[in-house]
């Protein structure tokens, strides 16, 4: 008997005769996130994947965190593989795997079978009743509850055997690299992080856009960024990080245009900008976090002015979402406290005391036309962006 773990996967068995592209991104996926922590063999087998140790110089659980960050999982089985097909060996192996497992804790149970292998003899209502009794023969502590058992012993019967009793929920999603590239405006909020993770789980890769006011915003609010990449990094892979200077544009907005407008403006130019470095680096739309009615810049139309501004798509997973919610996906994806760190960005520092709600295009229109170098100030500020590798 040899432990490994088998991968169950969800979306990607609907994808017909391109899953086998779905797969084998899933593959360096799970082959990306857990080659620094031991040597692996990692191979597909009929509807699975499995993740086979080459050794035992790894840490169990560690494998077991990593997996559930790997988008397109939707549940992690530690299984032992018996290499006979010979079902007398099967029952054996099992009695000894649930021996191991449970010792003489007082359970109720139900066996599951798959055969995958149609040409087996036993059906797989025939392996589940047979492999049932037989532990019921062996373990007296065990009993039968085909309804509502505390635990629930699978059996897959493939090239090869595996029996199992503990699913880890994945993810589910898609694998990262499957459904383009994206770029997300990443600001040091609670949202952001959110919403391109939200993407992510889409099979999106995604690279980050952070508009830095130097010195109004200091390089501790710059590395909270950084490090809220970092953390993306572990569901995403290597995280490109576009660090724009922003001051120039920020005080020339500042200075000549009306206060009330200083946001949605800000807004626009950001968003120009950061279209023009996603079209450089070959992505297809933008993602903001940005929710219906959160702040002033997030009306209904506040967000009609901006995205006038592009002809990329945007994507905003988090529109219809309420600020708690929010927050419970930044605690379970591990950026909250991150976000939350006393640092400020260069929205909250030129932020305007009385905000418009519901600006109209053409006065945003011609208010801009005060900032007479915007095309040069814009292609400056990207001719200087500071670009990170984090992972």
């Amino acid at each position: 008997m040899n432990k490994l773990y088998l991968i169950k996967y969800g979306e990607i068995a609907l994808k017909g005769k391109n899953r086998y592209m779905f797969e084998d991104a899933l593959l360096r996926n799970i082959r990306r996130s857990i080659q620094k922590i031991g040597s692996f063999k990692i191979t597909k087998e009929q509807g699975r994947i499995l993740v086979e140790p080459k050794d035992g110089q790894y840490d169990e659980q560690e494998v077991i965190d990593k997996l559930t960050k790997v988008f397109g999982i939707i549940g992690i089985c530690p299984v032992i593989k018996v290499d006979t097909l010979d079902f007398e060996s099967i029952l054996e192996c099992l009695l000894n795997y649930m021996q191991e497992t449970y010792e003489d804790q007082t359970l109720t149970f139900k066996v599951e079978a798959r055969r995958s292998n149609k040409s087996y003899p036993l059906t797989s209502l025939d392996i589940a009743r047979q492999a049932g009794a037989y532990l019921l023969n062996h373990m007296p502590n065990l009993t039968v509850d085909v309804h509502k058992p505390q635990i629930r012993v699978w059996i897959e019967l493939r090239n090869s055997v595996y029996i199992y009793s503990e699913i880890i929920p994945g993810l589910g999603g898609m694998p990262v690299g499957t459904n383009g590239k994206a770029m997300l405006l990443l600001s040091g909020g609670i949202d952001s992080p959110v919403a391109g993770w939200m993407i992510a789980k889409r099979g999106v890769a995604i690279e980050g856009v952070y508009f830095h006011s130097h010195p109004y915003t200091s390089d501790r609010a710059k590395e909270k960024v950084v490090e809220l990449g970092r953390k993306l990094s572990v569901y995403t892979g290597n995280f490109k990080l576009h660090v724009v200077p922003f001051t120039e544009i920020q005080m020339a907005i500042y200075e000549k245009c009306p206060h009330a407008q200083l946001t949605i403006i800000m807004r626009r130019i950001m968003m120009q900008i950061a279209e023009k470095i996603a079209l450089k680096q070959e992505a297809n739309a933008l993602i903001t976090g940005e929710s219906i009615g959160q702040v002033a810049s997030q009306t209904i139309e506040s967000l009609v002015v901006t995205n006038a501004v592009c002809s990329m798509p945007i994507f905003r997973p988090l529109v219809g979402f309420d600020k708690q919610e929010i927050v419970d996906i930044s605690e379970k994806i591990d950026t909250y406290e991150t976000s939350i760190l006393p640092y400020e960005d260069c929205c909250t520092i030129f932020v305007a005391k009385h905000p418009q709600t519901k600006p109209k295009l053409e006065n945003i229109l011609q208010s801009e036309q005060a900032l007479e170098n915007i095309d040069q100030m814009i292609e400056k500020a990207i001719a200087n962006t500071e670009v990170l590798l984090v992972k």
